[in-house]
């Protein structure tokens, strides 16, 4: 029986560990909630909550975004000046993608080899637009003004929901540009 305490000690230490370290977006500060992805996979995001003196506060509640294989995420600030994008922001839009300097800071290899959660958010708001990511900077990084033009008139359509085995087998550069370490969305995010 003595030899067995240290084990059932052992073990239930491990699951009091567990239960206390889950990730769960509600319980993170504001000024890294944004670009997590809590213990059940889902999205944290900023969201203003109106107060009773009319006041706005924010705060950081768990989306139903799931994400693939990020689990327990929290993107470095690195990543986040990499990318140029704003933790404080309240949602995210698709119109970031019609901004040149935007655009040349998610494209770069910084940005876009790097930082996984950021490229995937992002290729999926650009999916819900009709268009697919790696094709979009491979233009960004030749001809910028050409790819928001493109953009805007919708002359880069994709003609359906990209699986990551297309994504790996685009033809030409453009597949060099989606790191195959990235996770891959299934589905556009509806931010």
């Amino acid at each position: 029986m003595a030899t067995k305490l240290p084990l059932v000690l052992f073990l239930s230490s491990l699951f009091i560990h567990a239960a206390l370290a889950a990730f769960v977006c509600e319980d993170l500060p504001n000024d890294v909630c944004a670009f997590s992805v809590s213990s059940a996979g889902k999205r944290c995001l900023i969201e203003t909550m109106a107060k009773n003196d009319g006041s706005v506060e924010y705060q950081c509640r768990t989306s139903e975004i799931v994400v693939e294989g990020l689990a327990e995420y929290m993107e470095t600030d690195e990543c986040v000046n990499a990318c140029g994008v704003d933790r404080k922001s309240v949602g995210i839009s698709s119109d970031a993608l019609l901004e040149p300097q935007f655009m040349g800071k998610l494209c770069s290899p910084n940005c876009y080899q790097k930082c996984p959660n950021i490229v995937e958010l992002y290729f999926n708001l650009a999916a819900g637009e009709g268009v697919f990511l790696p094709d979009l900077c491979e233009r960004q990084r030749s001809n910028p003004r050409r790819a928001m033009i493109e953009l805007m008139s919708s002359g880069d359509a994709a003609p359906g929901p990209i699986s990551s085995e297309d994504i790996h087998a685009a033809p030409g550069p453009s597949s060099d540009y989606f790191p195959a370490s990235s996770p891959v969305p299934s589905s556009p995010a509806p931010f």
